[in-house]
């Protein structure tokens, strides 16, 4: 995957930060899983498995931990 996508961690808000860290679990499956065809059979495997759904909250927790480090928790 040569598309540039992350230009920076920064975000003007929390709510910017959050969904910077939804797109990188989601990047971060597409480069993992590069089919769209294999993401998308999987898809109805996961979306319906309770332990799936955690691990990817959990993912994208731990991203929004990073995002909001690298915008000093949006304090002025």
């Amino acid at each position: 995957m040569s598309e540039k996508w992350l230009n920076s961690l920064q975000t003007s808000d929390a709510q910017e930060g959050y969904e910077l860290a939804i797109k990188l679990a989601r990047m971060g499956v597409k480069y993992t899983q590069p089919s769209d065809e294999v993401r998308t059979k999987l898809r109805s495997i996961y979306s319906e498995n309770a332990d799936s759904l955690i691990a990817c909250s959990q993912v994208i927790a731990i991203n929004f931990q990073t995002v909001a480090a690298a915008n000093n928790y949006w304090r002025a």
